[in-house]
């Protein structure tokens, strides 16, 4: 079993610093963090009473909900073209 290298990237975050640990490429960790700020920035401005906690995980339910929505896409794309090859045969 290889022994694969972990890189430290430090984020910002709603006004906070993380350091992520993880295999990824720094400027892909950059980019998936500057998207989760982005997304909480869209949800306060919705509504400003929401205290941190509050809106992370509103953040990661609407995160989520877009990511099912794109993985049953994904599925019925897939669908589609399978039963398209099939025609041909």
């Amino acid at each position: 079993m290889e022994h694969e290298e972990k890189n430290r990237t430090t984020v910002m975050i709603h006004n906070r610093s993380y350091t992520i640990v993880g295999q990824e490429p720094a400027s892909h960790v950059q980019l998936v963090a500057s998207l989760v700020n982005q997304k909480m920035q869209e949800i306060q401005k919705m509504n400003h009473s929401l205290d941190t906690t509050s809106l992370a995980v509103l953040t990661a339910v609407n995160t989520m909900n877009n990511y099912l929505k794109l993985k049953e896409d994904y599925a019925t794309l897939l669908g589609s073209m399978k039963k398209g090859r099939g025609r041909g045969k």
